[in-house]
């Protein structure tokens, strides 16, 4: 069978309803098999997980007792690092949102070209790996430490500023597609009408962001709640500022895994941004194609 004679046989194969939904369903069912496999074993022992995985548990008095354990065990701290993690994201995609959008809209209306190298800027750093900056970052932190007398690493606003740093090219670049499809002309009012400059983002076009503003609030939520590296870089394992992913790191021993209480904790870290993805989820298709049209 030739190339042509394969696409079209093909584009027919999938034209039809019912070939279309068994693909869907058989995609379903293998994004959600890793969730299946974490939510059954959190209530089994640690020999049940390691020799019988896909096995479903005989009672639920495990995964209470698991619960129990995560919620005393001092390790973890799970109510303090759940509260660290709610600070950082929270603080992080305010302050990453709306100096963005700010940055965006300034370079969108600002013709020239400084406006056109700082827009190539920002959109220079998507390419730069984190593992590129790891070290200069906790140096920096060291050096800015030495120079204000100000305490930056194991703080929550160190976090905060690196993450703002690191998810500015991103909400720029995304911000900066959305900004171009709103109409000059609603602005040339507004400022007509006696708005400042300030008033007319913070009245007018910020409104007009929200569904790109939901849609990066989403990713870089998902991003900043799971990530580990950037934390235990500035914060470390085992103060009173650690996250959720460096808390439950610290369920895994050097010789022995608790994969019971590990699983359990997963469980209940993803359950608030699980929430956060199902509340902004219409959004984020609209936000994401919204750019593109102008």
């Amino acid at each position: 069978m030739n190339t042509s004679k394969f696409k079209r046989f093909t584009k027919t194969l999938f034209s039809v309803p019912v070939v279309r939904e068994i693909l869907a369903i058989a995609l379903v069912i293998i994004f959600l098999f890793p969730f299946y496999i974490v939510l059954i074993n959190t209530s089994k022992l640690n020999i049940d997980i390691t020799d019988t995985p896909l096995r479903l548990p005989e009672t639920l008095a495990k995964l209470i007792e698991n619960l129990r354990a995560i919620f005393t065990d001092r390790r973890m701290e799970y109510f303090s690092s759940l509260f660290n993690s709610a600070i950082i994201t929270t603080l992080s995609l305010m302050l990453i949102g709306v100096s963005s959008a700010m940055a965006a809209w300034v370079l969108v209306r600002t013709k020239s070209k400084l406006s056109t190298f700082l827009f190539f800027f920002f959109i220079a750093g998507l390419v730069i790996p984190f593992q590129v900056v790891m070290l200069p970052l906790v140096t920096w932190l060291e050096d800015l430490r030495a120079f204000t007398g100000i305490p930056w690493k194991d703080t929550h606003h160190a976090v905060i500023i690196s993450y703002m740093g690191f998810g500015a090219p991103l909400s720029v670049f995304l911000f900066h597609g959305f900004i171009k499809s709103i109409p000059m002309d609603i602005e040339e009012a507004a400022i007509i009408d006696g708005c400042s400059r300030p008033q007319v983002f913070f009245k007018i076009v910020l409104p007009i962001l929200k569904p790109i503003f939901m849609t990066l609030l989403v990713l870089n939520g998902l991003w900043i709640w799971n990530d580990f590296l950037l934390p235990l870089l500035v914060i470390g394992r085992g103060g009173d500022t650690q996250t959720l992913p460096l808390a439950v790191a610290n369920l895994a021993g050097a010789y022995v895994q608790q994969w019971d209480l590990m699983l359990t904790a997963l469980v209940l870290s993803a359950i608030p941004i699980i929430i956060l993805f199902l509340f902004a989820q219409k959004h984020i298709i609209k936000g994401m194609t919204s750019g593109a049209i102008k």
